[in-house]
């Protein structure tokens, strides 16, 4: 069972990218939303921007599992995430979102190696399951609308 804490702090998480999906879907959210608080919460950058983030987070979750052991590969591993983000993300919205959207499937592959070593505790995948799914969905809302 997933611990309360996580899956609603993880499910708030997602409120950037529903925000961001919703913005691509519905113009007039968007709009309201870059009169309410500047040009760079437009839909595609809120996207982007958090995604980015998020990305960067989910290395340093990773790299906390690596302290349980002293495997080279689980550290290297964990700082992939941060490396994708940092080397792929940019050259027009498009592409910074497609970027975004790997990053993120190359992360649950990542999650799950984690949880086959053993590092990563059991509901992990549960978890983590659940909110990329959504976040895959709102970052190719973003993309293909």
């Amino acid at each position: 069972m997933i611990p309360r804490p996580a899956l609603y702090l993880g499910l708030a998480g997602l409120l950037p990218f529903l925000w961001g999906a919703l913005g691509t879907l519905v113009p007039a959210i968007d709009q309201f939303t870059v009169s309410a608080l500047g040009q760079r919460f437009n839909a595609g950058f809120i996207l982007v921007s958090y995604g980015t983030v998020i990305l960067c987070f989910m290395s340093g979750v990773l790299w906390g599992f690596a302290t349980k052991t002293n495997e080279f590969k689980a550290f290297s591993l964990s700082t992939m995430p941060a490396l994708w983000a940092f080397f792929t993300v940019g050259g027009g919205q498009d592409r910074a979102i497609s970027a975004v959207l790997i990053g993120f499937l190359l992360v649950f592959a990542c999650d799950v190696q984690f949880r086959l070593w053993g590092l990563a505790p059991d509901w992990w995948l549960k978890l983590r399951t659940l909110l990329t799914a959504i976040v895959a969905a709102c970052l190719a809302i973003g993309l293909l609308a």
